[in-house]
């Protein structure tokens, strides 16, 4: 018989994350970089116990909130494309509950990271327990199957021999790049505590092989065929091109052959902006540039995307009629989607294969491109020099934007600054190397569109889930990756009022972030779809109780926690305050008030959207018809 290693479940699974490494391309290192916690109940007196005894080598973090430091572990993965995780501790019952937004933005964004919550008793003795759900139809169900549906696995140890082929089992699929994803392992308060007899194999170094999978030659020849065959392909890059760190081949590719580049949002910053053929994101919140070469195209080259309603304009982004679809995915189920030629292999060594068979064959674009980036670079610069006048006619505004509402957010906010041309500011402004993140509202689109990162993997944004909470969480995350560099976050008042608690773990663990607070008193960005689709302002504007607008001091917000704080409504502060801020060895937090409806608009792409089908709202009636005339020319899968 082997070595036998008593230990406490708990001890069992600290010393297991300890000793997983992973190899990429001839390097390897440790997968599990440490732990987040916020101990309670359900966890404290074992996991708890367990790190407090063997968890020296790991990173451990106290979180303040289990969707906020989940999120923060979700944007650590993605920055380290997927090659690293953190393990998320919580208690039971609220504790695990919290983790389910978070769990759902890893799923959606295919991101590893393992979640251990606490459970209810195993031996059920003492239940109901303190924070412990109850049903009828069963006594084995607990909060934490509330995480099932947002798993990529998920498991519940009962006896402390279960953990062995349940962690097995568990890094086998986040270490997997065609099923990467959050897996959960539940265990009962109680277990993790008892002891068991693991055998010491069980404790010994394990490596995790990222082997690029190639394309066979049926998939080469195929896809070969079909670019030759083209006359204007057009790649489409999404987050498994940025994993795959299939940057430079792509831009290989793109210029020898003449073939422009788009991207979701999860494969921008794979390429420079900076390249002469890269147009920006595609679809909803895409640019026009990318927008025409897309419907232009005969042939799309999806690399690593899953083709989400925003990036295809809800299937209308593309001529249906005359295009046909090659996917690459390293995720045969993604590679179906579109009714494509599937091409079932790893991004990079699937391009670096076309290199060799795609001969001579140049695209029929020409000097389309050129003509379509330059027109692009115009319409940016615009943007990102938008002003008012409090006196003057606004007509950069929305239409449902009057008059006498720019005039009393500007007199409310004392600002008549515009969103996108602080936006650009910013852009223009920080270090090249820095990472910006952000998630949800209006500032994903207009990112999407004004955002130049001129260096590879500086854009951790997460749309995927478009998660409010993300922004603040992930900075944190993104700032633990990369210690050396700046990292931004780009958040809304909407989102910082929904969750920012994880800027208090950047302060206590010293970790800078720069909060970049974009306030315009409302979710702006539901506003817009709600008056855009007939129906009125009904509550998307911060208001009081008389109908004033909030103002609300976050700088002092950000003062009271610790941080350095900054306003800035013109473009001279902002620049200021951004050049201050580099100098600072704290976290910042730049508070910038905004008009709304001064983010961008759409560029030829349209978005479903359910519609009411029945009103007294002429408004929103036309807003019906005219949905579904679009969807009568959509093409439906």
């Amino acid at each position: 018989m082997g070595k036998k290693i008593r230990l406490t479940t708990g001890q069992a699974l600290v010393k297991f994350l300890k000793q997983q490494y992973i190899h990429v391309d001839g390097e390897e290192f440790r997968f599990v970089d440490g732990v987040f916690n916020i101990f309670g109940h359900g966890n404290v007196l074992g996991i708890g116990q367990a790190l407090e005894q063997y968890g020296d080598g790991l990173n451990i973090y106290q979180g303040k909130n289990e969707q906020g430091m989940a999120h923060a572990a979700i944007a650590f993965s993605k920055q380290k494309l997927r090659q690293q995780i953190y393990a998320v501790t919580t208690s039971v019952g609220p504790g695990s509950a919290n983790l389910a937004a978070a769990a759902g933005t890893a799923l959606a964004n295919n991101i590893p990271v393992l979640f251990i919550p606490g459970d209810v008793f195993s031996s059920r003795q003492p239940d109901p327990v303190l924070q412990q759900v109850e049903h009828e139809y069963s006594a084995d169900v607990s909060t934490n199957d509330a995480l099932r549906a947002v798993s990529r696995y998920w498991d519940r140890v009962t006896r402390p021999e279960q953990l062995m082929s349940s962690l097995i089992r568990a890094f086998e699929v986040m270490t997997n790049p065609a099923t990467a994803g959050p897996t959960t392992i539940c265990i009962g308060q109680d277990v993790e505590g008892e002891a068991f007899d693991y055998d010491a194999s069980f404790f010994q170094k394990r490596v995790h092989y990222l082997d690029r999978k190639t394309p066979v030659e049926r998939e080469l020849r195929g896809a070969t065929d079909l670019i030759k065959n083209s006359k204007k392909p057009v790649i489409l890059v999404g987050g498994g091109a940025k994993y795959s760190q299939a940057g430079e081949v792509l831009a290989r590719l793109s210029e020898k052959h003449n073939i422009p580049l788009v991207e979701t949002q999860a494969g921008k910053a794979t390429v420079s902006a900076d390249f002469l053929n890269n147009l920006g994101g595609i679809g909803v919140t895409g640019t026009l540039a990318a927008n025409k070469a897309a419907r232009e195209a005969d042939l799309i080259i999806g690399v690593g995307t899953r083709y989400t309603d925003f990036a295809t304009a809800s299937k209308t982004a593309f001529d249906f009629d005359n295009t046909t679809f090659l996917n690459i995915n390293v995720s045969r189920f993604q590679a179906y989607k579109l009714d494509a030629f599937q091409v079932v292999a790893d991004a990079r060594a699937s391009l670096e294969q076309l290199e060799k068979t795609l001969g001579d064959y140049q695209s029929l674009f020409g000097s389309r491109i050129a003509e379509l980036k330059a027109v692009w670079n115009q319409e940016r610069k615009r943007l990102g020099s938008v002003t008012f006048d409090r006196d003057a006619f606004v007509p950069e505004v929305k239409d449902h934007f009057s008059q006498a509402l720019f005039n009393e957010y500007a007199d409310a906010l004392n600002t008549t600054f515009a969103q996108t041309t602080a936006l650009y500011t910013i852009n223009e402004t920080i270090e090249d190397d820095a990472i910006v993140v952000t998630s949800s509202g209006s500032l994903p689109g207009d990112m999407q569109r004004l955002w130049h990162p001129s260096k590879e993997n500086t854009y951790n944004v997460e749309y995927g889930y478009s998660c409010m909470g993300y922004e603040v969480s992930g900075a944190l995350g993104a700032k633990i990756a990369a210690p050396d560099r700046e990292v931004y976050s780009m958040v809304g008042d909407g989102s910082f009022l929904l969750l920012h608690s994880e800027f208090i773990t950047a302060l206590q663990y010293k970790k800078k972030i720069n909060i970049m607070l974009f306030d315009n008193a409302g979710f702006g960005c539901i506003n817009n779809l709600q008056m855009e689709h007939g129906s009125g302002s009904f509550f998307t504007e911060f208001r009081t109780a008389d109908n004033q607008i909030l103002n609300i001091d976050y700088a002092k917000i950000a003062e009271a926690y610790g941080a350095k704080a900054y306003r800035a409504n013109t473009i001279e502060e902002l620049k200021a305050a951004i050049e201050d801020a580099k100098k600072q060895d704290t976290s910042t937090l730049i508070e910038m008030k905004v008009l709304p409806k001064t983010m961008t608009e759409g560029y030829e792409a349209w978005w479903n959207v359910g519609v009411a089908e029945v009103s007294d709202n002429e408004k929103v009636q036309k807003a019906y018809d005219d949905k579904q005339r679009v969807r009568q020319e959509a093409r439906q899968y």
